[in-house]
């Protein structure tokens, strides 16, 4: 059977940086920094008071009060991103045929902000009920829902948990649904909000988040940032976006997912070069042809060396001229989203010829030996990218884009 050309008619996010990707990709150029001082309920009792909080999100101004009592944070991000995509898509309520079109949105914690609130009212304040509608707002499942109900569409429409990969597993997995012929058209990306106490608290139990900074792949990293926020996107057949006019993005031409079947949270050298090898036979192409990788880049100790160790088995004598970068020091580690707004950076290095920088990188590690692009942007002619997330759980997902 012929596979289809899959290929990226729109783009929405919201997250630290900006409330859109016009305003993201002028932040990413620039260099901005989304980090700054937490603002909620006892945040005075956390040890890690800082992350990439998204700031002046109203709301009321998106969706009418009935409406919004539906909606965790998360939900909301997701819905106001998937307004922004179909709307440069230039699609109109219900695209096509709405039974072959559907939303994969992924995300680590669903709605954990509700969770908190419902934790927070009974244990905290000593009431005995929560709001009515708790679970649906919860569920993992609640955004990709809504953004099913809100456009119309009656195709495959689910959510992915897989930690931090799971905006590169919706986004693989739309792609291959589209290839396949299973769907014509797909809402897929992430969301995430875990920016409140009982979210990281958690996170600090594991001692892998940083009091002062992300700095990905510099001598001195001591941990990752969290941030919050959405990236979703329009993929539709190469056919079907020719035919309607629609301009084109980039287009997806691999993907490929492994698993490290070996530790619940420390990172696997082979399991992240079984996932990089397996996308470029995926998209039918050499390392050589990689112009720019967009890593996982957390700004921790084990998972910075060991994807750098992971570039090196697949690039080898030519690690030290591929570009990398990890825009995670500017909108923190948005966890289930964080593949999907970090998909904007490969957008901007493939449209605007812009490589976002890595913020924090101050002092080479001699075990990173990549060619980081530090502090401010670089210029540079891409014609193909390549888009690593590596997840807690041993789960790891690898998408290739090109310019169409």
């Amino acid at each position: 059977m012929t596979q289809r050309r899959v290929v990226i008619t729109g783009a929405g996010t919201v997250n630290a940086l900006a409330p859109d990707v016009k305003g993201t990709f002028a932040a990413m150029a620039e260099g901005r920094c989304g980090i700054g001082a937490l603002d909620f309920a006892d945040v005075e009792r956390l040890t890690i008071r800082i992350g990439a909080q998204v700031r002046d999100f109203a709301p009321e101004v998106h969706f009418d009060k009935g409406k919004l009592s539906f909606f965790d944070r998360f939900t909301q991000f997701a819905l106001v991103a998937a307004r922004q995509a179909m709307a440069q898509a230039g699609l109109a309520r219900e695209p096509g045929d709405p039974t072959r079109w559907g939303a994969i949105i992924g995300t680590a914690g669903g709605g954990n902000a509700t969770v908190n609130e419902a934790y927070r009212a009974v244990y905290a304040e000593g009431k005995n009920r929560v709001h009515p509608f708790t679970v649906p707002r919860l569920m993992g499942n609640a955004a990709a829902s809504h953004v099913s109900m809100e456009f119309g569409l009656m195709g495959p429409s689910f959510a992915v948990a897989t930690a931090c990969a799971s905006s590169n597993h919706a986004l693989g997995l739309a792609f291959q649904m589209i290839r396949s012929g299973m769907a014509d058209g797909m809402l897929a990306g992430g969301a995430e909000s875990m920016l409140n106490f009982g979210g990281l608290k958690a996170w600090e139990g594991l001692r892998v988040m940083s009091p002062d900074g992300c700095r990905p792949f510099a001598a001195g990293r001591n941990g990752m940032v969290q941030g919050e926020g959405a990236g979703i996107f329009v993929l539709e057949s190469f056919e079907s976006a020719q035919a309607r006019g629609a301009e084109i993005l980039a287009e997806i031409k691999g993907f490929a997912m492994t698993s490290d079947a070996s530790d619940i949270v420390m990172p696997s050298r082979e399991g992240a070069a079984r996932a990089m090898r397996g996308a470029l036979a995926d998209a039918g192409i050499t390392p050589e042809a990689i112009g720019y990788v967009n890593a996982h880049g957390t700004g921790t100790a084990a998972n910075d060396k060991t994807e750098a160790a992971a570039l090196a088995d697949i690039f080898g004598d030519r690690l030290s001229q591929v570009p990398v970068s990890s825009t995670k020091a500017m909108h923190g580690h948005c966890i289930g989203a964080t593949g999907a707004i970090e998909l904007l950076a490969c957008l901007m290095a493939l449209n605007e010829g812009v490589i976002a920088p890595t913020l924090g990188y101050d002092a080479p590690d001699p075990d990173c030996p990549l060619d980081v692009v530090p502090g401010i942007a670089r210029a540079a002619r891409v014609e193909t990218v390549m888009t690593n997330a590596f997840a807690f759980g041993g789960l790891n997902a690898v998408l290739i884009l090109s310019k169409q």
